[in-house]
Parts: structure tokens; sequence; C-alpha cells
């Protein structure tokens, strides 16, 4: 069964390519059409159609009684998205962070994980918690429409009215069309195959909504991301990461939420374990962010290093390997806290920057 996947999956990852080179440019160009800043096409257009192929999995799993799949995905989507993505998306190319992210994209998206916390407490996602979620969506989505606009007439930027015209505007959104089918057919090949490939080995649902899933759904946001930066459109590449963050929580568990035939069950594992370290990775972004309004190269090696300590983590939590708990004291007792006295230092540095800083 596993070598038989192995086609299906490498047809999967060249449509995500394709798909995604697409997207970036159909959304690039919206921008410019539409007057929307690339910031706001980042965390809104590109972001919700990259969640595509988390809706359709989360959904579909939800719909098949497979809570822990549908929650999963969503889990380990979010941590592997500032983790692995913006870690290497940030070593091939530092990542300038602009002050609007830091001052409200970033923390939305911890309180979006706090306030799932919270509605997991329980043991699980109601139908009323999933609309909820939802109303958060559309909230967020006007928000950022707003704030686009505003900030597109700020930037005020020289481009020719013909950039308006239909045609570069039907253009761009059939860029935007073929992508997003691109991406969604891709992202289901590619997550079945690998799903059939991961449960050849025997592994459990939440396992491979953590891991094999999570990575499968989130390669668009790689690709798109990747190649954002690669472009020079480094706006899109994190803000790109920070919106399918939060509307993953939103709409992807608010419409597995509202659709399955009971409530989205929250097994302890996910409860005590890996939405606390969801939220506690967003909270890392913010810091990293901060100082210097730059993410660089070694804190996006650093990323990289804790998301590989994190899958090792969990498959040998799933494998019942005797080292598992030496490894979960290791991080919990040296490597997190070195991280965080790393954190506070390069805060405080940036802080105490600022103030010697001459006033204008």
């Amino acid at each position: 069964m596993a070598t038989a996947a192995i086609l299906p999956l490498v047809f999967g990852l060249a449509l995500l390519v394709v798909g995604a080179e697409l997207l970036v440019r159909g959304a690039t160009r919206l921008a410019m059409a539409l007057g929307m800043s690339r910031l706001v096409i980042g965390l809104v257009v590109v972001a919700l159609g990259t969640s595509a192929p988390e809706i359709a999995v989360s959904t579909g799993a939800a719909l098949q009684g497979k809570a822990a799949l549908a929650l999963g995905n969503v889990v380990g989507s979010n941590v592997f998205n500032v983790l692995f993505i913006l870690g290497a998306t940030a070593v091939i190319a530092p990542l300038a962070v602009r002050h609007r992210l830091v001052r409200i994209d970033i923390p939305l998206m911890v309180v979006a994980g706090m306030v799932l916390a919270a509605m997991a407490l329980d043991g699980g996602l109601s139908r009323l918690d999933g609309v909820l979620l939802l109303v958060l969506a559309v909230a967020y989505m006007l928000m950022n429409l707003r704030l686009g606009r505003k900030e597109s007439l700020e930037e005020a930027p020289a481009t020719d009215k013909t950039t308006r015209g239909a045609r570069i505007l039907v253009v761009a959104a059939a860029l935007v069309l073929v992508g997003l089918v691109g991406l969604v057919i891709g992202a289901r090949l590619s997550v079945t195959a690998a799903s059939d490939i991961a449960r050849a080995f025997g592994a459990s649902d939440l396992v491979i909504g953590l891991t094999i899933v999570a990575a499968g759904t989130s390669l668009p946001e790689v690709v798109t991301s990747v190649l954002a930066a690669v472009r020079g459109e480094r706006d899109i590449a994190i803000g790109n990461v920070v919106g399918s963050n939060i509307l993953n929580i939103t709409v992807v568990l608010g419409l597995a939420s509202v659709v399955s035939a009971g409530a989205l069950d929250v097994v302890r594992g996910a409860l005590t374990v890996d939405i606390p370290v969801m939220i506690a990775v967003s909270l890392a972004l913010l810091p990293i962010a901060f100082t210097g309004q730059t993410i660089t190269r070694w804190e996006g090696a650093l990323f990289l290093a804790y998301y590989v300590g994190y899958v090792v983590y969990l498959f040998l939590t799933a494998s019942v390997h005797p080292r598992v708990d030496e490894l979960a004291f290791a991080l919990l007792w040296f490597v997190m806290p070195l991280t965080v006295i790393v954190l506070v230092a390069a805060v405080w540095q940036e802080v105490r920057r600022r103030r010697r800083r001459p006033a204008p």
C-alpha cells in the first residue's frame, strides 16, 4: 500500500507547486487592481485560499466522526506554519515584519489559540462554539479589508489606471481560481497518499493529523510563502502564515464543529500538550518579530530545530519509546527556558536601543 501511494504523492506535490505559483501571481495582481495592500491580500485572500485543504480535510474528518484527525490537522498545521514555514522562509531570505503584524495580527493569532483552548476545556467543541468561531472569522476578514483600504491609501502606490481595468482583474481572478483548484486537488492527493503511507506503519489518527496530514495540508502555505519571499513579496509570505493560522482556528474548526454530528471531541493529549504548544509557538513569534522588526536567518533556523524536536517527541510518544520522558525533560527544563532567556534578552536590548535613539 505504501509503495502504491508514492506516485499520487509526487503528482499531488507537483500540483501544489504549480497552484501556489499561480496563486502568488494572481494575488499580487489583485492587490494592484483592487487597490489593496499586499499584506492584506496575504492575510485574507491567499491565507483563505491556502487554508482550503485544511477546510476540506477537517470538515470531511468531522463528517466521518474522526474528531482527532480534524483537530490534529488544524493544531499541527498551525505549529508547522510557524516553526517550519516561517523558519525555512527566513533561512532563505530574512523576513521584514510590518509593525501592523506585531501590533494586531500576531496578537490576534495568540488570542485565537487561547479562545480555542478555553472552548476545549469541557472536552469538546459544540456547534455553538463553531458558530462563534465563524463569527470571529468574519469579523477578522472585515477588519482586514477595512484596514487594507486605509493602508493602500496611505501607501499611495504609483500605478497606472490601466491596472484597475477589467482585463487585468479578470486575468488576476483567473490565476487565483486556477491556482486554488490546483492547490486543493494537489493537497487532497498528497494527504490521501501520505495517510496511506503512515497507516501502513500503524500510526494513530491524532499523530497522523498532527504530522503527516498537517504537513500535507500546509504544503500550499509552504510553497506560497517560499515563492513569495523569493519573488520579493515578503508581506504575502509572512501575512499568509499568520492569516492562515487565524483562519485555521476560526474557519476550519468552526466549520468542522458545525457539520459534526455531535460535539467535536478534544482528546486529553491535544488539550494538555498540542494546543498549549500551538499557543506557545505563536507567543514565541511575537518577541522575535518585535526585535528589529525582522525574522533573521538564525531565528528561522531555531524555529526549524524546534519543529524537528516536536515531531520527534510526537513519534516517540506514539511508539511508547523508553526515552520519551528524557526528551520531554530536556525540552521542558532546558530548551524552553534557554529560549525564553534568549528572547527576553533580545527584547530588552531592542527596548534599550529604541530608548537611546534620538528623538526626531
